[in-house]
């Protein structure tokens, strides 16, 4: 879905890495560093987990320092806006601080 709202600006490599090795419900490190790897383009790869789980695996992942690419970070947002914001403003060419920050922002949308 984000993805698909990024409009036209320049193309943003996003990658969705949940779920257990067996195929179900849960979070795989394995999967979360393939899936930073795969859109890693050499400016950093803003993370945003869904749920306790996947923050902890992202934070170890982190402290090892060689699993996930330079430049990773793990972003404090909401998940589905968060994606969204972050998405967009990728595709406008914004660096990671500025992504990560259009992404952390989204705590703030209001739907009334």
């Amino acid at each position: 879905m984000a993805a698909g709202l990024s409009g036209a600006g320049a193309r943003v490599p996003v990658a969705a890495a949940g779920g257990a090795p067996d195929g179900g419900l849960g979070t795989d490190a394995a999967r979360i560093a393939a899936a930073a790897h795969s859109v890693d383009e050499g400016d950093g790869v803003a993370v945003l987990a869904d749920l306790g789980s996947a923050v902890l695996t992202v934070k170890t992942l982190l402290a090892d320092e060689d699993e996930l690419p330079p430049g990773t970070r793990l972003v404090d947002a909401p998940f589905v806006e968060g994606a969204v914001a972050a998405v967009v403003t990728a595709s406008a060419g914004a660096d990671l601080d500025a992504v990560a920050a259009a992404a952390q922002d989204a705590y703030t949308f209001r739907k009334t």
